[in-house]
């Protein structure tokens, strides 16, 4: 697949109102065009490209704070994926809501951008398995990861999902109705991700995107998404990165990992510490799933000094 530029984004009506949130969020948006939607992103900034991938119930906000304090020194790019932020709503016979389907979209962004090598990988919760599926369809691109409460393989052995996404993974008619009707999970992640109590108009921002029905959709199908079992119609991309994650054995990886949460718990960095021993990790006692609402200037300071240390053009 491949994007087309938009011809005039001042044509554009987003899919909520973002103007009362661009105190927070003071960036200019992009937009390329796929088959029957529109993708946004971020693009701030000069220098190493860093892609900064999001994932749910979040938005390319997730990262607003990173991107102010890092776009003097690098190009920060944050998608929203499709369903989610500023990107279109497509119904579902135009766009499957799956993981293949959000990687395509991502690696279509980074070739469309001309991002062939020296891109830092950013990624959070299920931007993890986003992002390194598409790292690993080609390695070559990659230089260094970060990594943010996130996962990129089957569900360890032992570990159950957690009662809280089961609860929505199975059931057929009553999240429909938490999650797409009363807007259950963003509004909850602004409570139960964090253990820092966020102001009023941060936990707006976050939800805003999640204002109907209809735009609720992705927030819901990406937990019923999650590759529980090979009977899950995600589970053999996510098997496929679980194995070909090797492939970037070699590149410099930074973990910043809140120890308070409860679905990227301690089982899940350990996977991620037996998978890759050199990396360099960071855990943060009191850090929530949302790391970077709870510990944010100590998090992008350390991925600062990773980006010295590692960089290519030193």
């Amino acid at each position: 697949m491949r994007f087309t530029p938009v011809a005039n984004a001042a044509d554009i009506a987003p899919p909520f109102d973002i103007s009362p949130h661009r105190r927070l969020y003071p960036y200019a948006s992009h937009w390329v065009s796929g088959p029957g939607f529109l993708y946004h992103y971020l693009d701030e900034g000069r220098g190493e490209p860093i892609v900064a991938v999001h994932g749910n119930p979040t938005w390319s906000f997730h990262y607003r704070e990173a991107i102010g304090r890092l776009r003097s020194d690098y190009r920060l790019i944050a998608p929203d994926h499709v369903g989610c932020g500023l990107s279109s709503r497509p119904p579902e016979d135009v766009f499957a809501y799956t993981l293949a389907s959000h990687a395509d979209n991502l690696e279509a962004l980074l070739d469309h951008l001309g991002l062939l090598s020296g891109v830092t990988l950013l990624v959070h919760d299920w931007g993890g398995m986003i992002g390194l599926a598409c790292a690993c369809r080609r390695p070559e691109r990659i230089s260094r990861i970060i990594l943010l409460n996130t996962g990129a393989f089957l569900i360890p052995a032992g570990k159950k999902l957690p009662w809280q996404l089961s609860f929505i993974h199975g059931l057929p008619i009553l999240p429909d109705l938490l999650v797409r009707g009363l807007n259950a999970f963003s509004y909850l992640a602004t409570f139960l991700a964090v253990t820092k109590r966020m102001l009023p108009d941060v936990r707006r921002a976050y939800r805003a995107p999640y204002n109907s029905w209809r735009n609720r959709l992705a927030t819901l199908r990406f937990v019923q998404d999650i590759p529980v079992s090979p009977r899950d119609r995600s589970h053999a991309l996510a098997k496929w990165t679980d194995e070909h994650l090797r492939l970037l054995r070699h590149l410099p990886m930074l973990i910043c990992w809140g120890e308070r949460d409860f679905v990227f718990d301690a089982p899940i960095l350990a996977e991620w510490r037996r998978r890759f021993p050199e990396a360099e990790v960071h855990t943060f006692p009191r850090g929530g799933h949302y790391l970077l609402e709870d510990e944010g200037e100590r998090v992008i300071e350390l991925i600062r000094e990773f980006l010295i240390r590692t960089s290519q053009t030193r």
